[in-house]
């Protein structure tokens, strides 16, 4: 199975580099046919998860992939899966 791998980390504390990097990676895996994309904010203090979070319910972006699992394992991992 294809797999992308955001890591947030580096950009944490850059907002609009967070958005456009989530942006690109969501519309270059739909575009690819890539299955899943892992998003990692990372676990802090739930703002960075929540920001992915709200960034990926935009109606341009949602219309994009099928769904959205949280790790239960994991609190600072996100994915985002595809259908094709």
């Amino acid at each position: 199975m294809s797999k992308i791998k955001l890591d947030l980390h580096d950009i944490f504390n850059q907002g609009s580099k967070i958005d456009s990097e989530i942006e690109r990676v969501v519309r270059f895996a739909y575009e690819n046919k890539i299955k899943l994309v892992e998003i990692i904010p990372g676990k802090g203090s739930g703002q960075l998860k929540k920001r992915v979070l709200r960034l990926l319910d935009r109606k341009d972006l949602k219309s994009l992939y099928h769904r959205i699992d949280k790790d239960s394992k994991n609190f600072g991992r996100i994915f985002v899966r595809f259908k094709h």
